[in-house]
């Protein structure tokens, strides 16, 4: 068996845990503790209910014990961690990179679900982020570590005066995610993180606006467009840069 395919399997298996703190954390409950249930009718999940994907598959969806429908969430975000996790290893291979990838891939799972469900970006996965991605990056290089620590701080700060200025739009949450991705992605990739989120919102925001699914005044979660910018950035945001440079000095 194949590396790539053994962490696509590490990625669904994650992704299964994933699931459990998108639905615990936002509520303040324990990830830990009590173990996976049914929510409907409280039966203690087996083994071969907890099989990332093809048990979803087998089960057609369902409670084994009282036939409840799960939510398509649960082997969707299994699926996606997974293919993110090959995709991780497929760019990086062995290499520091690779295991901020997957920490980042992990955390900014949680947070865009668990936004998107519940507008909450939850304080212990910001918290995690920062303490392994810091360590991590110290691991690598000091040097790296500072300028993630620069970065950001003032992706931080940017967010919180537009917040300030804009007054509104955008929660603390997403203040503390702008910090995290410039931890992870340094200076250039901070811009190119930030400037992928902001474009793709107001793409968003402008097509719900226009089909009549949100008002001009409606709050629509930044947390998946900051995800979305901030793994853009980590997997390309050098490649972007640097094809930028080359248009402003042909």
């Amino acid at each position: 068996m194949g590396t790539g395919l053994l962490v696509f399997f590490l990625g669904l298996s994650v992704g299964s845990f994933l699931n459990v703190c998108i639905e615990r954390l936002p509520k303040g409950e324990s990830v830990i503790s009590p173990p996976s249930h049914c929510t409907a009718c409280g039966h203690r999940l087996g083994l071969l209910d907890l099989v990332p994907v093809l048990s979803y598959i087998y089960l057609k969806g369902r409670c084994r014990y009282c036939q409840t429908s799960f939510s398509l969430q649960y082997p969707m975000v299994e699926m996606i961690t997974g293919l993110l996790f090959a995709g991780a290893w497929a760019r990086f291979g062995y290499s520091w990179n690779v295991l901020l990838a997957w920490v980042l891939v992990s955390c900014l799972t949680v947070i865009t679900v668990a936004d998107l469900k519940h507008m909450v970006i939850p304080d212990e996965v910001i918290i995690f982020a920062l303490v392994t991605g810091g360590i991590l990056l110290y691991l690598d290089s000091w040097a790296r570590l500072k300028w993630g620590l620069a970065s950001g701080l003032g992706a931080a700060n940017f967010l919180a005066l537009v917040i300030l200025v804009s007054r509104g739009g955008m929660g603390w949450g997403d203040v503390k995610l702008a910090g995290v991705l410039g931890l992870f992605l340094g200076v250039g990739g901070t811009l190119v993180g930030l400037f992928v989120a902001f474009v793709a919102g107001a793409l968003v925001g402008l097509s719900l606006v226009v089909a009549g699914r949100k008002g001009a005044k409606d709050l629509i979660p930044f947390g998946p467009f900051l995800s979305l910018g901030g793994l853009v950035a980590f997997f390309w945001g050098q490649e972007i840069v640097d094809w930028y440079l080359k248009l402003l000095v042909p």
